[in-house]
């Protein structure tokens, strides 16, 4: 059985003299938002790993979902979210990022266990490019489930949130069930295999960001 749903990414760069108490705060905070009835999954946590060149170096990472666009803008403007942003997470951080997409075919569960591992995939495209690239690029990271069995659930779409998106179009996220399955990807045939898919559209692509991300387990101490 398969659901839509909406893909909502944000990436903190937390200032790096910042006291892990305001961290762990910021962090608590975001993870409250999850009881507003809007959400369907929100986990908040810092980052396992960077693994692409980007000049970007982000700490941590908010990953939450929503039945609709409408419940994304209804949670963006709920006063609780407001004021976590404005309290906890904007004072500490030097740069926050966002991006979101629709997945119209989700399969597997809308709430991803914890512990299991998230690889998140941000692309922007060349200048210049239209619908019939940004499709090449899209059906790519499609195929790639097909290719690795390891991946629990893939979710990828169109960017539609540009204002804090840094030119970035396109989303993907991959969970696995471990580190294990993840570092699998490594292996010689694996690493082939995803080489020759980003083969077919490297010559659209003006650069990648590529996380690591473990969902954490969501303490029912976490507050707004």
């Amino acid at each position: 059985m398969s659901t839509q749903i909406v893909e909502h990414i944000v990436l903190f760069k937390v200032k790096p003299d910042t006291s892990p108490s305001k961290i762990d705060t910021m962090i608590s905070r975001l993870n409250g938002l999850n009881s507003l009835d809007q959400v369907l999954h929100l986990a908040a946590g810092p980052l396992l790993r960077t693994r692409s060149s980007s000049p970007f170096t982000f700490t941590h990472m908010l990953h939450s979902r929503y039945k609709s666009k409408d419940d994304l803008d209804s949670y963006s403007t709920h006063p609780s979210h407001v004021a976590v942003v404005a309290e906890s997470g904007r004072p500490i951080c030097d740069d926050i990022m966002a991006v979101d997409w629709v997945q119209t075919d989700l399969t597997g569960p809308v709430v991803p266990r914890p512990g299991s591992v998230m690889r998140l995939t941000l692309v922007k495209l060349k200048e210049g490019l239209g619908d019939t690239e940004k499709k090449e690029v899209l059906d790519v990271i499609g195929a790639v489930k097909d290719l690795l069995p390891s991946i629990d659930q893939i979710s990828f779409g169109e960017n539609f949130s540009p204002a804090r998106a840094k030119g970035f179009s396109i989303g993907s996220l991959a969970i696995f069930p471990g580190l294990s399955e993840l570092d699998s990807l490594d292996s010689d045939s694996n690493l082939e295999l995803v080489n020759m898919q980003k083969d077919k559209v490297r010559s659209l692509i003006e650069s990648v960001i590529v996380l690591d991300y473990v969902i954490p387990v969501i303490s029912e101490t976490s507050s707004l």
